[in-house]
C-alpha cells in the first residue's frame, strides 16, 4: 500500500513539473498548407523578443514567386537592454536580411501573417508573397516592413508576457524555378 501511495505521488509530481514547463503556442489559420515545420527555437530563460528581422527575396515574374523566406527574433532580458540574442527556425536559401525592427517600448506580443497564392504560367498555385506584422506590448506600435494588404487579415491571440520562441514552416523546391519560401509560422508565449 505504501508503495502505491509513493508511486502515485511521484507520478503526480512529474506530471505537475511537465505541466509547469508547457508553453503556449500562438498561430493564425491563414498560413500555407505545404512545407515542413523546422526546429523550434526559444529565447534564453528570462528574456523575450523585442525585435525582428525578415529575409526577403525580390519577386522576378513567373519563374520566381517567393518574397519572405525566414524570420529572426531578437530576445532581450529587459526593454532597455541593447544586447540581443538572435533566434530563428528554418529558412529558405535565397534572400537578404533587412535591418532589425524594434518595439520602442515593451516586447512583441501578437502577430498577423498573410500568404498570397498565385496561379500563373508555369505555376501550380505557388506562393506569391508572404508577409508578417507584429503588435508590441505597449499597444501603440505595430511593426512591419511592408504593410499587409487585403481584407483577410487575421491576428493571433496575444501573449500576456511576450513572445519567447519561433517555429517556421518552409516549403521544399518543387520545380518551375521556385525556391523554398516560408509558408507558416508559430510563436511561443513566455511563461512569465
Amino acid at each position: 500500500m505504501m508503495f502505491l501511495v509513493v508511486s502515485s505521488l511521484l507520478l503526480l509530481s512529474l506530471f505537475s513539473v511537465g505541466q509547469g514547463n508547457s508553453k503556449t503556442l500562438i498561430s493564425v489559420s491563414n498560413g500555407g498548407e505545404w512545407g515542413e515545420w523546422g526546429q523550434a527555437e526559444a529565447c534564453p530563460d528570462g528574456s523575450s523578443a523585442r525585435g525582428f528581422s525578415l529575409k526577403l527575396v525580390e519577386t522576378h515574374g513567373f519563374s520566381e514567386n517567393t518574397a519572405l523566406t525566414a524570420i529572426r527574433l531578437y530576445c532581450v532580458m529587459d526593454i532597455d537592454d541593447q544586447n540581443a540574442t538572435l533566434i530563428q527556425s528554418t529558412e529558405g536559401r535565397l534572400g537578404t536580411w533587412i535591418s532589425p525592427i524594434w518595439c520602442l517600448h515593451g516586447n512583441l506580443v501578437a502577430f498577423s501573417f498573410k500568404v498570397e497564392h498565385q496561379l500563373g504560367r508555369g505555376d501550380h498555385s505557388e506562393v506569391a508573397t508572404a508577409n508578417i506584422q507584429f503588435k508590441c506590448s505597449d499597444k501603440r506600435n505595430f511593426l512591419y516592413f511592408l504593410p499587409l494588404v487585403g481584407s483577410d487579415e487575421e491576428w493571433s491571440p496575444t501573449c500576456q508576457f511576450g513572445i519567447c520562441g519561433i517555429r517556421t514552416k518552409v516549403g521544399s523546391p518543387h520545380g518551375h524555378g521556385d525556391d523554398p519560401v516560408l509558408s507558416d509560422v508559430q510563436f511561443t508565449c513566455c511563461a512569465n
